[in-house]
């Protein structure tokens, strides 16, 4: 049997988020498999109430779990690295990452009870993992993250490049500058495939550098009249200090809100990647700084609901309270899918006099994705044979696909669960893989198709009655149901209440029904439940949810 090499995204592509990529070698449906990335995506109150966090569906990992070799993650975003405290004991396989990556790898791995020795510290290029078939080497890129890095796959049938996600800066503040002489050097002799970060692919002018938005921001720190808030992403290590070193020089003094900030901050220090932050003052030791002396640095660039910008939206937060006057400063761009908690956190900081600065005039925020031009930089110096994107939603895969086309790259539009071949000289679909999403529900995870986010739905949208009935042991009713609303209006057209008109006309239909009906659970909780929804449409206008109780006295 002929042996190929395959790729399979099962999160990230067709989406922002949630990264999870295969990489295979060996006999068709026997190859020995490595993971690139294992993170999560954020839920919304719309789609998925009450949801914690949202991971790819890893079943078709799970399946072949004594064919992996290896994880190996490119950075520590939650998108990438989120999930792997969750699945690693699924998976069972060593993980690799460089030094503050595999930090925070290792605090995700102990908060779920699994050893942090899986996690194995990698050098960079020239070293390399061997992983089975495959030897894996780590490429310093730049990304609003310290540490990021590409992966150069060595298989038997060529090298791959994947570049995680990076941007070609070479004045980052922090972490690692674009080096375009190593990147030739490992493309020099001939690259297989690309598989290719694809976010701002319809950004057409060329990315700027970390470094241009310091005096901007250093001048708004000046010219600000009361404290200043800023938030940013807590993983954005380089614009932390950009922001921290900003107030320093302005005379403020520094608070850290939001556990996420303090334990990026802390693992970036440990690692010995952070040697010059400024020093940080408590939220209880900031309480008596003057206003105008005084910066927060405050998780919650996103709108969630409970990180800290959240907090001081509402009113005093840790002893500490915003006015008339104070400053707040988005530092970071929203993500599609988050901008109405953003614009509510907004709209209440105004509603306090306070000064709101966005992303809108692109001075105080710089993107960690490499721009259209950019991109068309790495094609020039990768010169692949086949070019995947990776990382984007299917418009920005498909218009990736454009660009290389353009160029005479072949490509391919590979979203989440479509298999691969690289073995030949153009890609070649071979396999769709059944993919989907799991969602961490409080403490237990749940699949996205168990029905039980679209309940919650439905019953959000609908409301709910619970209907009850004693049956006593000559199968008669004893004494008429009860029933109870949740989430409807208490009175109908009628103007009676509807749980009285709800309560007559199950009455009504107990007195006229059969001995049989009445034996029968399926059919008597199917006609009470439609009985509930025709009265209600009827009266309020809805159908709600139904659960029908029927206890029988033996």
């Amino acid at each position: 049997m002929t042996d190929r090499l395959i790729y399979l995204p099962l999160g990230g592509a067709g989406e922002i988020g949630m990264n999870a990529y295969v990489y295979g070698y060996g006999p068709a449906d026997n190859e020995r498999l490595i993971v690139v990335d294992l993170g999560v995506t954020f839920p919304d109150m719309d789609t998925t109430p009450g949801v914690d966090l949202i991971m790819p569906d890893i079943s078709w990992l799970v399946e072949r779990k004594a064919r992996i070799d290896g994880i190996f993650i490119t950075h520590a975003h939650e998108d990438h690295v989120g999930a792997i405290g969750m699945f690693w004991e699924r998976l069972g396989a060593p993980v690799y990452a460089r030094a503050f990556t595999a930090n925070i790898a290792r605090r995700k791995l102990e908060e779920h009870g699994h050893p942090a020795k899986v996690v194995t510290t990698v050098q960079t290029w020239p070293d390399q993992v061997t992983a089975g078939p495959f030897k894996v080497g780590f490429l310093p890129v730049s990304h609003s993250i310290p540490e990021s890095a590409g992966l150069v796959i060595d298989s038997p049938v060529g090298r791959l490049v994947h570049t995680g996600d990076f941007k070609i800066d070479v004045t980052p503040v922090l972490g690692d500058p674009f080096d375009r002489a190593l990147w030739e050097s490992v493309s020099k002799d001939g690259v297989k495939a690309l598989i290719c970060d694809s976010t701002n692919v319809f950004s057409p002018l060329p990315g700027r550098s970390e470094l241009t938005i310091g005096p901007e921001i250093e001048q708004l720190m000046r010219d600000a009249t009361g404290m200043v808030v800023a938030t940013t992403f807590a993983s954005n290590i380089a614009r932390l200090k950009t922001l921290a070193m900003a107030a320093q020089k302005a005379g403020r003094s520094v608070c850290l809100l939001g556990r996420a900030m303090r334990r990026m901050v802390e693992a970036a220090v440990e690692v010995g990647i952070l040697t010059d932050f400024p020093p940080t003052v408590s939220p209880e030791d900031a309480q008596r700084v003057p206003r105008e002396n005084l910066m927060l640095l405050v998780t919650g660039s996103q709108g969630e609901r409970r990180a800290a910008s959240a907090q001081l939206a509402q009113g005093p937060y840790l002893g500490l309270k915003l006015k008339e006057g104070d400053t707040f400063l988005f530092s970071s761009k929203t993500i599609p899918g988050n901008e109405r908690g953003v614009i509510k956190i907004m709209n209440q900081l105004s509603e306090m006099g306070v000064d709101v600065i966005d992303d809108n005039t692109g001075r105080y925020h710089v993107s960690g994705h490499a721009n259209r031009p950019d991109l068309e930089t790495m094609h020039d110096i990768v010169k692949p044979q086949i070019l995947i994107p990776m990382h984007g939603e299917h418009r920005h895969l498909r218009e990736h696909v454009k660009i290389g086309a353009s160029k005479g790259i072949a490509g391919v539009v590979a979203v989440n669960g479509m298999m691969i071949d690289l073995s030949g000289n153009r890609p070649k679909v071979v396999d769709y893989i059944e993919t989907g999403r799991t969602y961490l529900d409080g403490s237990v995870e749940i699949g996205s198709m168990d029905g039980i986010v679209r309940d919650r739905i439905r019953m959000a949208l609908n409301g709910h009655v619970v209907v009850t009935l004693i049956i006593d042991e000559n199968d008669e009713p004893l004494g008429d149901p009860w029933c109870e609303i949740m989430g409807l209006p208490e009175t109908g057209k009628s103007r009676a209440p509807l749980v009285d008109v709800l309560e007559e006309d199950l009455s009504q239909f107990l007195n006229r029904a059969d001995d049989k009906t009445l034996r029968d659970e399926d059919k008597l909780n199917k006609e009470l439940s439609k009985i509930v929804k025709q009265v209600s449409q009827t009266e309020i206008g809805k159908k709600p949810e139904v659960t029908v109780v029927v206890s029988r006295l033996s």
